[in-house]
């Protein structure tokens, strides 16, 4: 009997045993990085071909001219101003995004450069052995201008891969146009319009009757938000909700000798940060929202018996502080109301 006592028990922990043992071993497996795609076709797919060589800008430009605009156009802007010779940054160029050029311009001669020419049209390279940039993943995308931009002083990129924009496949190219100006960066009165291509739901509480001043060009998103991403939710530029509503509404901030507990912590306790159909940005209108956390009261301690249902409709007619205030109430209190 109690040998098979010993052999069950044994049984049951070499059973457990390895069970653990799998279990880890499976815990390893997961935390295991892996390429997305076989390592090469992933260099491929951001370097471009391996077996083509890197021939220079110079060189692709003089065996047609179908790119002459556009390089021009990217001259003439910030980036390629800034990445000439006399710059003293790093060699970049059109094969810095595109790929190595050797294959693209290999079959180009001057005799078939005449030809086309006779023939009015512009002879074009081989554009399918460079990178096909607008067919890659969006991330694929951002990691091509993230080989420079995460080594420079853009300190901002270092938060791109964990922002919200980077998990929803946004890419670098859906804001930036890099042939389209001369300034890469959007303009601050654009960036509203291009900001509400995808957030049209937030267009739509700009257009409710209290808002921020958004649509009239007083304010900009990027006021609140930084696109690149950051530390705190809601890619907010500051730590929390109340750190950015005060760096533009000082006066809120405080500290108080009476503090109004719920709005030291969070101004979204009250307010719609885009906009609300409420005076005041007001996620409910006054007296509710502040029922919402508060008992009713009779509006005067003397009023009759009959008075005390009587209805009032704002209590800060009488509560006027209502953020907080260095002053207690004539009754010696705390209410808020001097």
């Amino acid at each position: 009997m109690t040998s098979s006592r010993s052999v069950l028990f044994f049984t049951i922990t070499l059973t457990l045993a390895v069970a653990v043992s799998l279990s880890l071993a499976g815990c390893e497996t997961l935390k295991t990085s892996k390429p997305i795609l076989p390592l090469k076709e992933y260099e491929r797919m951001i370097a471009g071909r391996l077996d083509a060589n890197y021939v220079g800008t110079a060189t692709c430009l003089a065996a047609c001219h179908y790119h002459d605009k556009i390089k021009r156009d990217f001259d003439a802007s910030t980036m390629g101003s800034q990445l000439s010779k006399k710059s003293g940054l790093p060699n970049v160029d059109c094969e810095s995004c595109h790929g190595p050029g050797s294959l693209a311009v290999q079959d180009l001669t001057p005799e078939k450069v005449e030809e086309d020419a006779k023939a009015g049209k512009l002879t074009a390279c081989d554009y399918k052995t460079l990178i096909d940039i607008r067919n890659l993943p969006a991330q694929a995308q951002s990691l091509i201008c993230l080989k420079c931009h995460t080594g420079n002083a853009t300190f901002n990129l270092h938060n791109w891969n964990a922002s919200s924009h980077a998990v929803s496949d946004v890419s670098c190219s859906d804001c930036h146009k890099v042939h389209v100006g001369p300034d890469l960066k959007v303009k601050p009165r654009d960036i509203g319009r291009m900001c509400e291509r995808c957030h049209q739901d937030v267009q739509a509480s700009f257009a409710l009757p209290s808002h921020h001043p958004l649509p009239e060009n007083r304010v900009f998103c990027n006021d609140c938000h930084d696109a690149h991403g950051a530390l705190g939710n809601h890619m907010l530029k500051r730590g929390t909700v109340k750190e950015t509503c005060i760096f533009c509404h000082a006066e809120k901030s405080g500290p108080f000798v009476f503090e109004h507990a719920e709005t030291m912590e969070d101004c979204g306790t009250c307010h719609s940060p885009h906009g609300s159909v409420n005076t005041r940005l007001l996620n409910v209108q006054v007296p509710f929202l502040c029922l919402q956390c508060h008992a009713g009261h009779r509006t005067s301690a003397k009023a009759s018996a009959e008075a005390k249902g009587a209805f009032y409709t704002r209590c800060t007619d009488c509560h006027s502080q209502i953020h907080g205030s260095d002053l207690p109430s004539a009754a010696g209190r705390r209410r808020f109301t001097q």
